[in-house]
């Protein structure tokens, strides 16, 4: 059989393009070297339990059309991530706001008084560029924030010394000065009722999926099937790392069970401490509340995430975006414009991090762009 379009990954992206595909009359083949679809959002029932298997995953935009996309394959509960930072035995909220600066001074009360604290403390960087990332945070809320929330998990997340991080990495840093703990400015937030594998699922209904399929190791009977090819997997692995790996930051997850109810209180801790090997914990059954079986059973599930060094045939989650990988992916978007047949998409195949929502308005314009 001749398809349209062969996607590579069960992922976001690849669900996407299918529900666009199969509604403009085009066929589509999924293929997946996993024994699942949702790629890292897959979720994994266990007692009635929904487990988050690579880790948590909170669906926010402020995209009407991507809200309105989603909801027509899942509801989507009112869950409002509001996650706390522990370190040294006390608890801070997040993201950054009244809350978190009255509860580092105690002094501080108002919107002005932080504001104030603030620029006096980074005032230490004025008239002065942020060469890395400890600069830069420095410059955006002051030593004693960025020493006591950002430095620790920063470090432990990348591997690197927060002096050989890029300053763009932190530019995207939440700071208000209100008491709000919602960590998302999104106007669209939630968790897909039963989980995001059931999401995923009903995108992908009526196109046909093959899964433990590798693509890299049966391309040529695979291309032969489509006029198309969609690939979303690492752009370096596809060309046989030719000029060398691009660099990830990968994540080992540990799951306990634990006979409690209600264990941490809240879905998400952050772990700032460097002497803490992990960066999170996460009490899975905590954001779908209204699931009351779930929620109210007599045990409960935590994962603790911690960051790692990517090598090959680990999972990667984030690209390390510093100057020699980014100019090495140029090398191979270079070698991609080449291709007749394939494109590349999603966060692996154009070398970028993705939230959910910038996945699914990625694989819409792309739509945009082959169908016409």
């Amino acid at each position: 059989m001749k398809y349209d379009y062969l996607l590579v990954g069960a992922g976001l992206f690849s669900a996407t393009l299918a529900v666009l595909a199969r509604e403009a009359g085009k066929r589509c083949l999924v293929v997946e070297k996993r024994g699942h679809i949702a790629g890292n959002i897959y979720t994994e029932e266990v007692e009635g339990i929904r487990i988050h298997k690579y880790g948590a995953h909170i669906f926010h935009t402020d995209s009407k059309d991507c809200w309105d996309f989603v909801n027509r394959f899942a509801e989507f509960n009112r869950y409002t991530n509001s996650p706390v930072a522990y370190i040294d035995g006390k608890l801070y909220n997040l993201p950054f706001n009244m809350n978190t600066f009255h509860q580092i001074w105690e002094d501080v009360l108002t919107p002005e008084q932080a504001q104030k604290r603030i620029a006096e403390q980074a005032a230490e960087m004025a008239g002065k560029t942020p060469a890395n990332l400890e600069e830069q945070a420095i410059s955006l809320v002051g030593r004693d924030i960025y020493e006591l929330l950002i430095k620790g998990y920063t470090e432990k997340q990348w591997g690197r010394s927060c002096t050989e991080l890029s300053a763009d990495i932190i530019k995207r840093l939440p700071l208000r000065f209100i008491y709000d703990n919602n960590y998302f400015n999104d106007r669209y937030q939630g968790i897909p009722l039963g989980g995001y594998t059931k999401l995923v699922e009903r995108m992908l209904a009526g196109t046909e999926v093959r899964l433990n399929c590798d693509y890299l190791q049966n391309r040529a009977e695979l291309d032969a099937l489509a006029d198309k090819v969609i690939y979303t997997g690492t752009i370096d692995s596809f060309y046989d790392y030719c000029y060398g790996e691009l660099e990830y930051r990968s994540l080992r997850f540990e799951t306990e069970r634990l006979p409690l109810q209600n264990a941490q209180g809240v879905a998400v801790i952050n772990y700032t401490a460097a002497d803490v090997p992990y960066t999170r914990s996460i009490e899975h059954k905590l954001f779908e509340p209204e699931d009351k079986e779930a929620f109210e059973s007599a045990c409960t599930y935590i994962t603790k995430e911690y960051p790692a060094d990517w090598k090959r045939g680990d999972e990667p989650y984030y690209p390390v975006n510093n100057f020699s990988n980014i100019s090495l992916y140029n090398k191979y978007k270079e070698l991609a414009k080449q291709e007749k047949r394939v494109i590349f998409g999603g966060r692996l195949g154009m070398y970028r991090y993705f939230d959910m929502d910038d996945t699914i308005l990625a694989a819409m314009e792309l739509f945009q762009e082959i169908i016409t």
